[in-house]
């Protein structure tokens, strides 16, 4: 008796995929975690572990996003030059304010892979803080199909 064979993809065969996202009103971890969903390729049917997927992701609103319980006051993110002494650390609340976009992409950063393919997928993230975005008309999702 003959087996099937199982499917493997190439990266030749994926299409490109581009992905607009929009994080007005949406919950931090929850968004993030849907991103590294997409940015990995895991929601389509010819997900293969070793491919890099040819998606990207872009986000706008990220001005807007909701965090909850008394994170905006407890959640601390901290940077180190190197030097001795040199720790920074900004309160989320603030970060929010300065730099929103860096909020998703250190979210998005944790629940990928820590090793190349996690640093090549957040290459294809692109995150603004407004609604408009230089990347043309892109597919977006709405909150049913995330």
């Amino acid at each position: 008796m003959k087996r099937p064979k199982t499917y493997l993809a190439k990266y030749e065969e994926q299409d490109q995929n581009w992905l607009l996202v929009d994080a007005n009103g949406e919950i931090l971890g929850r968004l993030a975690s849907k991103i590294a969903f997409m940015l990995q390729g895991k929601d389509k049917p010819t997900y293969t572990p070793h491919v890099f997927p040819n998606h990207h992701v872009v986000v706008i609103n990220a001005s807007k996003v909701k965090v909850t319980g008394r994170k905006m006051d407890q959640n601390i993110y901290y940077r180190h030059s190197g030097y001795t002494g040199n720790l920074k650390s900004i309160l989320l609340k603030d970060m929010l304010q300065l730099h929103p976009e860096r909020v998703i992409q250190l979210a998005v950063k944790g629940m990928l892979p820590s090793n190349v393919k996690g640093r090549h997928l957040l290459r294809r993230l692109k995150i603004y803080a407004g609604e408009h975005h230089p990347h043309g008309t892109l597919n977006s999702l709405d909150n049913k199909e995330r």
